[in-house]
This record gives C-alpha cells, sequence and structure tokens, in this order.
C-alpha cells in the first residue's frame, strides 16, 4: 500500500514528521527518497546559518524558522580555520584560512562530516569563487554542483606575483579541476582587489558584486565563457549593495546613508526596475536608529531574504507568504543566548540552507 501512494498523499505524511524522521524516510527506498528529498527543499523553509567569519574548534548558529528558535552547532570536527563561502544544497562550501593558497573544502554542520575538495591546477590567492548547483539530490544521496574559481593572484615566471587572468572549474560528478578559459587582465585585478567571495548564479550566468565605490555587478555566462559588466542604480551613493537570487532572477539589494534600502530586479536589456523598499520602521529598528547601512549583509534564495550584520542583531526578511500570494516582511530577534548561556556577540556569515540529516556520498568519498 505504502509502495503505490500518490505523491501529494505521501508528501503530506511526510510534512508531519520532524527532520531525524524525515532522513530515515528517505532511506527506505528511492520513491520515498525523492519524496521526502522534494519536500526538504520545496516545502521547508531555509534555516538561517550564522557562521563565524573565521573559525577553528568554534561553533556555528541555526535559526530554525519553524519553531523560531536558535540552535548551537559544535565546529569541532573542523581540523582546520575556515571561512564559509557559499550553500550547496544540503552542504556548505568552506576556504580553509591557515594558508594563502585557495584550497576548498565542504562539510556538513548537522551530520559533522568535512572534506578537502581536489587541489586546483592553478595555485591562486584571493580569487573570486562561484557556485552553481548542478541537480537536487539524487537517490544514491548525490548532489552534484560546479564552482568557478577566476582571478586571483598567481607567481609570474619571472618571480614576485602577477593577476591570473584565467578561469577554473571544479565539477563534483568526476572530482577534478579544469582550467576552462582566459579571461581579460582588468577583470581580472578588480574580481581579486575588489570583490568578496559571495557570487549569486541566475539564467545560465554567474554575478558578483564589487565593493569599489561606485557599485558595480560582473557577470561571467557559462555556456560561452564571456565576461560583461552591470551598472548598479544609485552606485556612488550606496553604503552597502548585494546580490541575491530570488525565485530565479538576480535581486540587488542597496542602501544609502540616511536614506530607504531599496531592493531592484534585473529585467530584460538588463535593466533594473526596482520592487520593494524596505519599511520604514523596520529600517530603524535593524539598524538601531543610527540610519547608517554600511555593515549590512545580505543573503537570499527562493521564497527569503535576509538582512543581518552580526550574531546578536536581528535579522530583516522579506519573505514569500504562499497562501496569500504575496510577499511580506518579519523580524527574527538575533542570538544573544541558548538555553539561558549568554553567547559573545561576533561578526558572522549568514547562509541559507535546508538541513539534510542523511550522510552525503560525496563526503564519504574522501
Amino acid at each position: 500500500m505504502w509502495s503505490s501512494l500518490p505523491f501529494d498523499l505521501l508528501a503530506n505524511i511526510f510534512s508531519f514528521l520532524s527532520p531525524e524522521s524525515l532522513a530515515c524516510a528517505k532511506s527506505a527506498c528511492r520513491n520515498w527518497h525523492e519524496c521526502a528529498s522534494h519536500l526538504a527543499t520545496r516545502c521547508r523553509p531555509a534555516w538561517f546559518m550564522a557562521l563565524p567569519n573565521r573559525s577553528r574548534g568554534l561553533f556555528c548558529y541555526a535559526h530554525n524558522p519553524s519553531d523560531n528558535n536558535w540552535y548551537m552547532l559544535s565546529l569541532d570536527f573542523v581540523p582546520i580555520p575556515i571561512r564559509p563561502v557559499s550553500p550547496v544544497g544540503g552542504l556548505i562550501l568552506l576556504r580553509p584560512t591557515n594558508s594563502t593558497a585557495l584550497q576548498l573544502a565542504i562539510c556538513n554542520p548537522f551530520t559533522r562530516q568535512f572534506r578537502h575538495l581536489p587541489l586546483l591546477n592553478v595555485t591562486r590567492t584571493n580569487p573570486a569563487i562561484g557556485v552553481m548547483e548542478i541537480s537536487s539530490v539524487n537517490q544514491f544521496g548525490k548532489f552534484n554542483f560546479m564552482v568557478y574559481v577566476a582571478g586571483g593572484m598567481s607567481d609570474a615566471p619571472s618571480g614576485g606575483a602577477s593577476y591570473e587572468p584565467t578561469v577554473e572549474v571544479y565539477d563534483s560528478r568526476c572530482d577534478t579541476w579544469k582550467v576552462i578559459g582566459s579571461m581579460p587582465v582588468e577583470f581580472a585585478v578588480r574580481l581579486t582587489v575588489w570583490t568578496p567571495n559571495e557570487s549569486v548564479y541566475s539564467n545560465g550566468v554567474l554575478y558578483w558584486m564589487t565593493s569599489a565605490r561606485a557599485y558595480s555587478v560582473m557577470g561571467f555566462e557559462i555556456g560561452t565563457n564571456k565576461w560583461r559588466e552591470l551598472n548598479v542604480p544609485m552606485a556612488d551613493r550606496l553604503e552597502f549593495a548585494a546580490l541575491v537570487q530570488r525565485n530565479g532572477k538576480l535581486t540587488l539589494l542597496g542602501g544609502k546613508c540616511g536614506g530607504d534600502a531599496c531592493i531592484w530586479e534585473l529585467g530584460e536589456g538588463d535593466l533594473w526596475c526596482m520592487i520593494e523598499k524596505v519599511p520604514f520602521e523596520l529600517g530603524m529598528r535593524f539598524l538601531g536608529g543610527k540610519g547608517c547601512w554600511d555593515s549590512t549583509k545580505c543573503v537570499g534564495t527562493n521564497g527569503i531574504v535576509c538582512l543581518y550584520k552580526d550574531l546578536g542583531s536581528g535579522i530583516l526578511v522579506w519573505r514569500e507568504v504562499s497562501d496569500k500570494g504575496r510577499w511580506e516582511w518579519f523580524w527574527i530577534d538575533g542570538c544573544c543566548s541558548i538555553r539561558g548561556q549568554q553567547l559573545q556577540n561576533f561578526q558572522i556569515k549568514g547562509l541559507l540552507l535546508h538541513p539534510n540529516l542523511a550522510h552525503s556520498s560525496l563526503l564519504n568519498d574522501a
């Protein structure tokens, strides 16, 4: 009887399960695994993960939107100091900080698994990093993705260092890196000096926001290996500017001193259209009445966009409310204590992650 249940009915039953029980159900058979994976990514809201910018033997903190509680997860299984880069399915892409040359790793903070990715073909320092998901978790527990690395500094043949004008890609399906082409040197310089690690993938293009004032957006078309540059609205007046992917579309958030924070969406002809403003009262609460946006960070994915600063400050959330057919603003209190234990505040990197309690075969391949 269970094997013949319609997919939607089975998904409805699974929606009542705890994350632990849902992980067990995924291991029963291929049909249950597909249904439970679909439910985990589509029906359950993503958790906000707060990781320290640099850590070794510390903790990360996770906010579960279903019960509106913060949880503390130990990172003592991570053998080296790391800096979080990006979510990859139910995993986290990490950048070890014990070496100037880039090497990447992945981990699952819920199953306490960790693994280094293979070394790059070209030794680079401080390149831009982009992530593209290829598929959802399949019936064998394998999640496929690609990591793009562009620019950075490398050793020059004549000695010293020079900007590296190449793009290299890691494919999890074959667990190898490959140099796929060159790039304009001026783009390599800007990606190395002015671009943070955060990237956004949308409609076949990886985008990075340059941190130099005035802000601009750099895009890499994956299918053609071509680069392009986009302007940013009010680029010379914004105190912060960040890119997110919202329901498949490239979305830009920015705020100016003493003014509003606005949200734009990229449309046809690479034109930005303003679609929303942060409500004034919530904006003032988020800024502590100071009216300064310059330390604001942002993360977003399908159905949710979050503005944050540090662990103890609150999170400003713009979220899709499906039963109302619109997006609404919410407030999440910062993580100041857990089970009565006061926590020290620190700078964080925020990620949106769907917890995966199943052991990853990718992490087991090490």
